[in-house]
C-alpha cells in the first residue's frame, strides 16, 4: 500500500507505578497497573509503526527512567519522533500536541488506552481523514479514542472541552461542528480504565499481544 500523507500522533504517559492507571491500580496494585499500561502503550506503538503513514509522533509526559518496561519502550520510541507534552491541563496538552506534531500533514491522534487498535483500523481512519475535514472515534465510556484534523487550528477547540467525563466525546463532536468543521465518525472502541474493561479489550487484542499476556499474568 502507498504511504498515506498523514501523521499519527500518540499522546502517552510514562507507565510509572503509582502514577499510571490509578483506577486500575486500586484493584490490582500499582506495579501490575503500570505493567498493563506499558503493555497497552507498546501494543499501540506497534500498531502505529505498522500503519503505512508518512510520520509518527509520540507526545510523552512522565519519567521513563522509573517506568515499567522502560528499556523496551525506549527502544520502540526510536522509530518515532518524540516531543514532550506541554500545558497545564489535559485539554491544553492535547491541543498543544497537535501543534507540535504538525508537519504539513493532517494529524490523526490516539492515546495509549486502546491496545486493541490495529494497523488496519488506523489505516482506515487515516484514509477517511484524507477525505474529510475531521474524523472522530468515540469511546464506549463517553470519551473518544481517535481524533483526526487537518490543521492545529482545528484542534484548538479542545481547550474548551472538559476531559475525562462521560460526555467528553459528544462535547468534542459539538465543539468541532460549532467551529464549522465537518466531522466523520469512525468505529467506537473501549478503552482500559478499570478492571471491568480488561476482558473485552483483551479479546480485541488477540492472544499474542502484550496486553493479553500481561493481563492474564495478573489474573484478570
Amino acid at each position: 500500500m502507498n504511504v498515506l500523507p498523514v501523521t499519527v500522533l500518540v499522546v502517552a504517559k510514562a507507565p510509572v507505578p503509582g502514577l499510571a492507571k490509578t483506577r486500575l491500580a486500586a484493584t490490582v496494585g500499582d506495579r501490575a497497573a503500570a505493567d498493563i499500561a506499558a503493555a497497552a502503550l507498546l501494543d499501540t506503538l506497534d500498531a502505529v509503526a505498522a500503519a503505512p503513514v508518512a510520520a509518527r509522533v509520540v507526545a510523552l509526559t512522565g519519567d521513563l527512567d522509573n517506568a515499567a518496561d522502560a528499556a523496551e519502550i525506549r527502544q520502540r520510541l526510536r522509530s518515532f519522533t518524540v516531543v514532550e507534552q506541554r500545558g497545564d491541563g489535559f485539554a491544553d496538552r492535547l491541543a498543544n500536541a497537535h501543534a507540535d506534531a504538525a508537519d504539513g500533514y493532517p494529524v490523526l491522534q490516539i492515546g495509549m488506552d486502546t491496545p486493541q487498535v490495529s494497523a488496519g483500523l488506523l489505516t482506515e481512519c487515516a484514509q477517511r481523514l484524507l477525505e474529510a475535514p475531521a474524523v472522530l472515534g468515540l469511546a464506549l465510556d463517553g470519551g473518544w479514542w481517535v481524533l483526526g484534523v487537518h490543521t492545529p487550528a482545528a484542534a484548538e477547540c479542545l481547550r474548551d472541552v472538559p476531559m475525562s467525563q462521560t460526555d467528553t466525546g459528544e462535547r468534542t463532536l459539538k465543539a468541532l461542528r460549532d467551529n464549522g468543521i465537518d466531522v466523520v465518525t469512525v468505529s467506537s472502541l473501549a478503552d482500559v480504565d478499570v478492571v471491568g474493561d480488561v476482558a473485552a479489550i483483551r479479546d480485541g487484542c488477540g492472544p499474542a499481544s502484550r496486553f493479553a499476556r500481561v493481563t492474564r499474568a495478573a489474573g484478570l
